[in-house]
Formats: C-alpha cells, structure tokens, sequence
C-alpha cells in the first residue's frame, strides 16, 4: 500500500480478488504466550483460517513498519525478541516513525486491518474495563475501537481477570453489539460461564453474518463482538478461575505491577496457579475462533 504498511502477497492477492481474508493480532505472540507455545498457536491459528478457504493475514509492526500477513521468518522474530512493544491506537504511529518493533493489541489490530480492507479479525479475547476502574480509570482501548472501527472481533469474551460486568456496560453505552455464537452468556475466556446474560445471540455463523451485513446497511458505526465460548472439553469453572484471578491481582498489587505489564503478569501468574490450565485452553480456544472466523469471512464474502 505504502512504505509505511505492507502487505504479504498472499493477502494483497486475495484482497484484489475479494477473498476471504482473516487478520490476526499480535500481542498474542509478543505478550500472550510464552515460547514454543506463542509461535506453535500462531502458526496453528494461521492454518485454521487456511483449513476453511480463507487467508490469514498476522499483524505485527517489523522495523518500523506495518507488516500485514506476517511470514514465517517474521513470526519467529517476534515470538523470541523480549524487546518488542506492545502496541495500542495512541502509540502505534509513534513505533513506526521511530522505527520500532511491536505485537499489536486489538484495538491497534482493528486499525489495520480497517486500512487494508480486512474486515473479520480473530483473537482469544478483547481488553475492558480493569477491576477498581473506579480509582485507576484504568480501560481498554480495544472498546473505544470496537465503538468507531468497523471490523469484526471473533472472541472468546473479555479477559476473565477484567471487570466483566463494567466491560459489557461500557460495550453496551458505546453501541457496540456483543452476540453469543451458541451461547446466551458471556464467556470468560478461559470460563465458559460468566453469570452475565447476553441480549444477542445466534445459534450459526450464517446468523451473526446476517446482522454484520444489516449493520452495515444502516450505517452503524463501529464493529462488532462475536462472543464464542471456550472448548468445553478444556474450559475450566468460574469459580476456580476467580480464586486463581484474585490470588494473582493480590501479587500483581504487592509488587507493584502496574500500566502495560498488569496483564501479561496476571495471564502468566493464573497458568502457574491452574497447573496450566489456562494455557491449554488459551491455546484451544484461539483456534477455534481463528476457526468461526474464517467461516465467518467466508460466509460474509458470498
């Protein structure tokens, strides 16, 4: 497109041809995971959106520049540089005009993928509203995105160790549709279960495409949330995922954690605490929405 955003010629190929094409976040690989297990799920993700007719198409920023449809070289960077930042809307241009290397989060994922005409993204879940939001103000960037870019985030929910309840009230205010693909309850990423019911949901991916493409019709801004649940097989229950997420925001406060690093501590800390539980859901239920995702673009193409 520009010097400033590249895109893989895979992608740029099927763009052209009003393919199917799936953007995939970054954080994930940089901040998320841990290595192996960042690049085996990055590449495992990829070839779940390939398995469904669909390209997908990894967000990082490489040197300075935006780099849509990441090769294998570059994933391998980028999942082993302790270096990396991690990027949002407000400093997302300042990386690039500096140089820098960065995984981005959602909301600078949303970003763009808007700006190459990618409209369905895939993640594990979407940032919210922080616990003592109240004292902290302490809120996702990823929901002022959801409320003025319009491209659809594949999730499974929020991050269980965010305010939920608060997340979905700010989502809700803002105008941005949260719909349950199977589920009338919000997931809790690594928890099926939530306690928080859900106004919208649909039982089939031709359903939510249906209201994706009616929004669209009617001009709403923003995008949208496809809330899908954890495997079941792997998911674990609200109320151990609770315990190990209030032991870890107790540590996470004694040491003094704070800004960009209060998450990925906490995500590490609740693998250690479950036995690694939630890694291995963490993992599956990323796949599985790289999975809805590329059937969602596929269905939203025809």
């Amino acid at each position: 497109m520009t010097e400033l955003i590249a895109l893989a010629p895979q992608v740029q190929a099927a763009l052209a041809e009003n393919q199917p094409v799936v953007a995939l976040e970054s954080t994930l690989i940089t901040h998320g995971l841990p290595f192996p297990e960042n690049l085996d799920c990055a590449k495992d993700a990829q070839d779940q959106i390939r398995a469904q007719e669909a390209t997908p198409a990894t967000i990082a920023v490489i040197d300075g520049q935006i780099r849509i449809g990441l090769e294998d070289e570059e994933l391998e960077r980028i999942s082993q540089d302790d270096t990396t930042h991690k990027l949002s809307r407000h400093d997302l241009a300042t990386a690039c005009a500096r140089g820098l290397t960065g995984g981005t989060t959602v909301a600078a994922t949303m970003i763009c993928a808007r700006k190459a005409g990618i409209a369905v993204f895939a993640t594990g879940g979407i940032g919210g509203v922080h616990r003592g939001w109240n004292r902290t103000l302490d809120v996702s960037a990823d929901l002022q995105e959801l409320a003025r870019t319009p491209v659809t985030v594949v999730c499974s929910g929020a991050k269980s160790l965010l305010d939920l309840s608060a997340t979905i009230e700010m989502l809700e205010t803002l105008g941005v549709p949260v719909v349950g693909l199977g589920t009338e309850e919000l997931p809790a990423f690594f928890s099926a279960q939530s306690g928080i019911t859900l106004h919208q949901f649909v039982d089939t991916v031709s359903e939510a495409a249906n209201i994706i493409q009616t929004r669209r019709e009617l001009d709403l801004s923003g995008g949208e949330v496809l809330a899908v649940p954890p495997p079941e097989a792997l998911a674990v229950t609200l109320s151990d995922l609770e315990n190990w997420t209030q032991t870890a925001l107790t540590e996470s406060q004694e040491k003094g954690i704070t800004g960009k690093s209060v998450t990925p501590y906490l995500l590490s800390r609740i693998a250690e605490l479950s036995g690694g539980a939630t890694l291995a859901v963490n993992t599956a239920l990323i796949l599985n929405n790289a999975t809805i995702a590329g059937r969602l673009a596929v269905t939203l193409s025809q």
